[in-house]
């Protein structure tokens, strides 16, 4: 943004008979700077108006975008010829998407009914902890159930397929209860191969699973999180 200073002296230089090179040159502007200041008359531009400002009317550009059949370039047409609205089409476009005309709003997660104990879900996560003077790179090991506040956490300093299945039977011992699915990570220890809806649980954990009554389910990618009464995976 130019000083309105330095605007004022671009103008004036110019009424004196300075040309837009020596202009610029002073005052350290490039020239197409001049030039645009020069034919303001040395005065501020004036402020562009927000998209959210303009005089567009939400229920027009609902119907024109229905049709042109989502074309904003053919809206934009139709705006400046038909509706006589100045309006630059950049300026649209940011219009359109804050009314969610042409960016609709995204549906994060699928609602999924809420019942509880029919669902629990595993997870692993790594903690650096001090034993004994060092620190220590550790395995946290939890299970919970959904829409419930019971869970069973251990520590390993190692974490393989058969601490795994050590760690499940001692916590649905430990409840006496195996919800019918378990929602897991991706992680090698219970999938074979593929991913989310798609992934194939390893023989080996199918079978233990099946000996307590519950079926092994990975989420999808980048939707780890279950506990909010939504679904990432589709069976």
């Amino acid at each position: 943004m130019i000083e309105t200073d330095k605007r004022k002296a671009v103008f004036l230089l110019h009424q004196e008979g300075h040309s837009v090179r020596e202009i610029a040159r002073l005052l350290s502007l490039s020239r197409n700077t001049v030039r645009a200041i020069i034919a303001q008359g040395g005065a501020p531009p004036a402020p562009r108006p927000r998209a959210d400002k303009l005089p567009l009317d939400e229920q027009l550009l609902r119907r024109l975008y229905q049709q042109c059949q989502g074309h904003i370039a053919r809206v934009h047409e139709k705006l400046v010829e038909e509706e006589g609205v100045a309006v630059a089409y950049s300026t649209l476009a940011q219009r359109l998407r804050e009314l969610g005309i042409s960016d609709p709003p995204k549906v994060r997660c699928q609602h999924v009914p809420d019942e509880p104990g029919a669902e629990m879900q595993h997870d692993t996560s790594p903690y650096e902890v001090e034993l004994a003077g060092r620190r220590t790179r550790l395995i946290a090991s939890l299970i919970y159930l959904r829409y419930s506040k019971r869970r069973y956490l251990r520590f390993y300093r190692a974490f393989d397929r058969f601490r795994m299945k050590c760690f499940f039977h001692e916590a649905l011992t430990f409840w006496n209860y195996a919800a019918s699915q378990c929602i897991i990570d991706n992680t090698n220890l219970a999938r074979l191969r593929g991913t989310g809806a798609k992934a194939i649980i390893h023989p080996e954990m199918e079978a233990f699973s099946r000996q307590y009554g519950f079926a092994f389910r990975c989420h999808e990618l980048k939707h780890s999180d279950r506990k909010e009464n939504v679904s990432y995976y589709t069976s």
